[in-house]
């Protein structure tokens, strides 16, 4: 069964979805994490059933992180989401310290991949299903530059001052 909830914060409602499991914290696993108007962002179905209960766990993280007071989520993410690759793409975003950015061409190097495949990295990173809590926000250009978040870049803006302020 397919659950979900929405919760407040700085960067508008987010849109938790998540699966039962018998193994996650709460019983509920994490499939999406998403923000107003995100490009390939989740929308309720009808078949999805409201439980905010199921995510009471999830929504104490992600407030304690937008108040300054957590820096890295205990959070179970449903598996199964994506190709291999963007699985690779994504558990290597989980490696990105909080407070710190990393490039593009540095991202793909830690992974082996060759230059040809940073847009492939890139496209991956793009559809990252759990905004926020797998931090794809703390990637950026090589020249600095903020480049490609789903959410928006005023809202990678936000996360990167959040955790460096």
């Amino acid at each position: 069964m397919t659950v979900y909830a929405t919760i407040d914060s700085p960067l508008g409602e987010l849109l938790l979805v998540g699966e039962e499991s018998p193994t996650a914290k709460g019983g509920t696993a994490l499939v999406s994490l998403s923000v107003p108007g995100q490009k390939g962002g989740a929308v309720v179905r009808e078949d999805w059933v409201r439980d905010d209960a199921a995510f009471d766990a999830v929504a104490a993280q992600l407030r304690a992180y937008f108040a300054g007071s957590l820096t890295r989520f205990d959070i179970e993410y449903a598996a199964g989401a994506g190709t291999d690759f963007q699985r690779k793409v994504w558990e290597a975003l989980d490696t990105v310290p909080y407070g710190t950015t990393t490039t593009y061409g540095r991202l793909a190097e830690r992974l082996g991949l060759s230059r040809a495949a940073v847009r492939a990295l890139g496209t991956a990173i793009g559809r990252n299903p759990l905004l926020v809590v797998r931090p794809c926000h703390r990637v950026i250009g090589a020249d600095g530059s903020l480049t490609g978040y789903a959410g928006g870049l005023e809202r990678k803006q936000l996360l990167l001052d959040l955790e460096t302020a």
